[in-house]
């Protein structure tokens, strides 16, 4: 694997090149190559600066995840030992009236 290195006093990376293969959607490719086209730059130079933008982008922070537990007032019918699970589930399965 190369060694990259970043300068923040240059803004660049420095190391050896690598070639590479990269399988790209046919259209991706097509607006790739008109944007190097009209940016006046090689298709390499292109990918480069678009992988090193989105490489030293700050990621965004996404929304914390907050669990609603919603809770119901009710009582448990009478006579019903919970700890006794055979009763517990034998009045579970009684159809409400």
């Amino acid at each position: 694997m190369a060694d990259l290195i970043w300068s923040s006093h240059t803004s660049n990376w420095s190391g050896p090149a690598m070639k590479t293969t990269l399988n790209l959607n046919d259209q991706v490719l097509r607006h790739a190559k008109e944007r190097a086209a009209r940016d006046g730059v090689t298709l390499t130079r292109f990918v480069e600066n678009a992988l090193r933008a989105k490489l030293m982008a700050t990621p965004r922070k996404r929304p914390g995840f907050k669990l609603q537990i919603v809770t119901v007032k009710g009582k448990r019918p009478p006579n019903v030992d919970i700890s006794d699970r055979d009763a517990l589930y034998d009045v579970l399965e009684e159809p409400l009236i």
